[in-house]
């Protein structure tokens, strides 16, 4: 059974965010709001997690998993980004969106896409987020909550704690956040191209 924190959306409680961290370095599955919906994250380098937080989620390696990170420069290290992609992030950073951008060597290749060699990258807005990125001083691999075969995104801790508790090794409640997932915005092309409308106002990409 999973164990259930409850932490506080604006001033998260260092001693729980220690103890997450060590939870996701132990190859654990945590559920956590973020500035969006709740999200699915693990440890990056930790195959077995990212396998699990797959089956989770239903999805094969051909959905872009998504590295949450602390700011551009960390984002910098995983993607490639050109002066035009920058300006473009820049813009938009932090918040709820999502950017399909190719993946450096750092990445493992088993995270990428397979045949296009891209990944998920964002900067969240969220203290409790940005709390375990600064504790595990990395970024996390994280997914959307959305269970298979469904649409909507789970909203609320309980309800997770009560369909996924025996998955998880860990919840966070922060209280509810925004029933949307990200905005989706892949950069890989010579124009900006919206793949999923989310939270994020995706005009600031001439979309």
């Amino acid at each position: 059974m999973s164990q259930f924190f409850q932490v506080h959306p604006v001033n998260p409680q260092a001693r729980l965010i220690k103890q997450a961290a060590q939870i996701i370095h132990g190859g654990g599955i945590v559920a956590v709001p973020t500035d969006s919906c709740y999200a699915l994250v693990c440890h990056l380098d930790d195959k077995s997690a990212v396998e699990r937080l797959r089956r989770i989620r239903g999805i094969d390696e051909k959905h872009h998993l998504t590295l949450l990170c602390r700011d551009l420069s960390e984002l910098g290290v995983y993607a490639r980004v050109d002066n035009r992609q920058f300006r473009l992030l820049k813009a938009a950073t932090p918040g709820p969106f999502t950017f399909i951008l190719e993946a450096t060597k750092v990445v493992p290749r088993r995270l990428s896409h397979p045949s296009r060699k891209t990944i998920g990258l964002r900067v969240p807005e969220d203290a409790i987020v940005n709390a375990l990125l600064a504790e595990l001083d990395q970024p996390l691999l994280g997914s959307t909550l959305i269970m298979p075969n469904e649409t909507e995104p789970l909203n609320d801790a309980d309800t997770i704690c009560e369909r996924l508790g025996k998955q998880l090794e860990l919840i966070i409640d922060g209280g509810a956040c925004s029933m949307e997932p990200t905005t989706v915005i892949d950069l890989t092309g010579p124009e900006a191209e919206l793949v999923r409308q989310g939270r994020g106002d995706a005009s600031a990409f001439g979309l």
